[in-house]
């Protein structure tokens, strides 16, 4: 049995969702493409780049039929077994260490991170500053509080309840930390760095930056000085790829395939050194367009 391909089950996703927004879930096809996902052996990277678990929890929910609910669990299930096995505990394990860290805490006169014991092996992918504190209530600064509190209302799912490693809870104190030893302060670029991750985070066209985030593949600190374009979503990515590619290529056709002559004067830089390009954008019986570029200042214009 060959292992899921992300194409095939992008569009089995496509076709779900649809089925969600058209209020078809209950069809009698939903049943037959979550078969044909139960016949494709998953792995963590495809269900990241194609997000089938939220698709499939979805249709869970807006589905009446047992046999569709049933197998999208069954799904669900199966899938969670992919995700890293060194994360926080269960609730009620966190609960009593937090009984636990609480004590500790008042013993040392300090506050004490509830996850600290549960990730401090050297497999976890939070990397804690040794100044962290992970509590909204103990910074005593009222700017830090409130941006603590901003990033961790970033940090939540926007739907779906796909299982992440780590809490929103555990990650925002780490990153608004982060980003405080950087400038140690809270002036404007402290505060425009937390604005531009609180953007990032709750950008629904980009929902994966966030769950990276959340499953630690993408650390608090690394995401603190990750740039505009680090953060952007692939397709975005994609576009921006494109958008250089043809501006590469524009540049360099008007270099190589123009001819140079002093026949045109720039109405930018008054110069004469240019280069142009005939091109037939109307029907055949009509002129063909000229275009000029100053070679001197970079000026473009149309030539009628």
């Amino acid at each position: 049995m060959k292992m899921a391909n992300a194409d095939e089950v992008f569009k089995i996703g496509k076709k779900l969702e649809k089925m969600i927004s058209s209020n078809t879930a209950d069809h009698g096809s939903t049943a037959d493409l979550l078969k044909a996902l139960q016949d494709m052996p998953m792995n963590l990277d495809v269900l990241q780049k194609t997000r089938i678990g939220m698709t499939v929890n979805n249709i869970r929910k807006a589905s009446t039929k047992d046999e569709n609910i049933t197998l999208a669990k069954s799904l669900i299930k199966s899938w969670k077994k992919l995700l890293p096995a060194d994360g926080p505990t269960s609730n009620s394990n966190s609960k009593g260490s937090s009984k636990k860290d609480s004590k500790n805490s008042e013993k040392n006169g300090r506050d004490v991170d509830t996850s600290e014991g549960e990730n401090s092996n050297s497999n976890s992918q939070l990397e804690k500053p040794a100044t962290a504190t992970t509590s909204v209530s103990d910074v005593g600064d009222p700017v830090r509080m409130k941006c603590r509190e901003l990033i961790i209302t970033a940090l939540k799912p926007n739907g779906g309840d796909f299982e992440t490693k780590y809490t929103p809870e555990e990650v925002g104190p780490l990153l608004e930390e982060a980003i405080f030893q950087e400038f140690k302060n809270t002036d404007m670029k402290y505060k425009n760095r937390v604005r531009s991750r609180i953007a990032n985070l709750k950008d629904s066209k980009n929902p994966r930056l966030r769950e990276n985030v959340l499953l630690g593949l993408i650390t608090p600190q690394k995401l603190a000085k990750m740039t505009a374009e680090e953060m952007a979503s692939d397709e975005m990515k994609h576009l921006r790829a494109k958008y250089t590619k043809e501006a590469i290529d524009d540049h360099q056709m008007a270099k190589s395939g123009g001819t140079v002559t002093d026949l045109f004067k720039c109405g930018k830089c008054r110069k004469t050194n240019c280069t142009y390009n005939q091109v037939q954008t109307r029907s055949a019986d009509e002129p063909m367009t000229t275009f000029v570029l100053c070679n001197e200042c970079g000026n473009r214009w149309k030539f009628c």
